[in-house]
């Protein structure tokens, strides 16, 4: 049955009313379940919740957990792959990491080797997720620093390789003076596949948002059937509305990262470049900009080594 009037229209079948003038929302009772059939509804939709204890109560449970642990254990979490961070930060742990520095100065490449390094050591699936670099040089910049190529030379391609660094011109005495060739190359990715099957990086594009994001990783700890996974998010400033200033943004941002971080129970490394309106900003600084962030960690440029490095020799 269905009516139509000035201010709405309502169906006892819909069992809505649909506000059209002056009228107000309403919503009919005619066709709901019984009470005995809501009741059942609702165990059935509605899971469990464990019953209410106090820490008293956990005590016990809690001293048993820790007196299994028979392995003595440097570090409480996992391993960085960086022994002094990992003394410092007492392993990675669930929770929001901040990366944050001035452009260009190793944000990125820092971030993807603390995934493979965690990936390695602790065999726990990383996913990174880009906003600017393409999986392609992200891929070539790890097998770059596995093998000891550069970069440049894995992009041109297998030919380049054994033309530029194969033995055929040169007499080396011993073995291990052969410079990096394409079966080296080879032969180091093979040795990382193990762990590199525990990674996975995903691009982002404009429309990327972290529902998105958490919805990933969601599918990746149901595809590794486990619930321990490091996420990276490079350039994490995109995330956030983009007409907000800089650091009301990543204060948002980081805030909303956290949650997800507190949700899943996961590490999560936040990396984005010192936005400020004073570049450069202290360390110390950061925390009261970021306060949601439980680590952060702050990358400074060494002038005097960067010189040596980059002047022509």
């Amino acid at each position: 049955m269905r009516q139509t009037g000035k201010n709405g229209s309502w169906s006892r079948d819909a069992l809505s009313w649909r506000r059209c003038g002056r009228g107000v929302w309403h919503t009919g009772t005619r066709g709901l379940p019984k009470a005995g059939k809501l009741d059942k509804l609702a165990r059935e939709t509605m899971p469990d919740k464990p019953p209410l204890k106090s820490e008293g109560e956990q005590l016990d449970e809690i001293l048993a957990e820790l007196q299994q642990q028979h392995q003595v254990k440097e570090i409480s979490g996992w391993e960085t792959g960086f022994a002094s961070l990992s003394r410092a930060l007492d392993g990675i742990l669930p929770g929001l990491y901040l990366l944050t520095g001035p452009p260009a100065c190793g944000k990125t490449a820092l971030a993807k080797q603390m995934l493979d390094k965690v990936a390695m050591h602790n065999r726990a699936p990383g996913i990174f997720f880009t906003f600017a670099e393409s999986k392609e040089e992200l891929r070539v910049r790890t097998l770059a620093r596995l093998s000891g190529l550069e970069n440049r030379a894995i992009r041109r391609g297998s030919a380049f390789l054994l033309h530029w660094y194969g033995v055929p011109k040169a007499h080396y005495k011993e073995s291990d003076q052969i410079p990096p060739s394409w079966e080296k190359l080879k032969r180091t990715a093979e040795e990382a596949k193990e762990w590199l099957e525990l990674t996975y990086l995903v691009e982002c594009g404009r429309e990327s948002d972290l529902e998105q994001i958490e919805e990933r990783i969601k599918n990746l700890r149901t595809l590794r059937a486990t619930e321990q996974v490091l996420a990276v998010v490079d350039d994490c400033q995109r995330l956030g509305n983009q007409e907000l200033p800089a650091c009301d943004r990543l204060a948002l941002i980081t805030e909303r990262l956290q949650g997800v971080a507190v949700s899943l129970k996961i590490p999560i490394l936040a990396v984005c470049p010192d936005l400020g309106e004073q570049p450069g900003t202290a360390p110390q600084a950061w925390a009261e900009r970021v306060p949601d962030a439980d680590v952060i960690l702050v990358l400074e440029k060494d002038r005097e080594r960067t010189k040596k490095l980059t002047e022509p020799n």
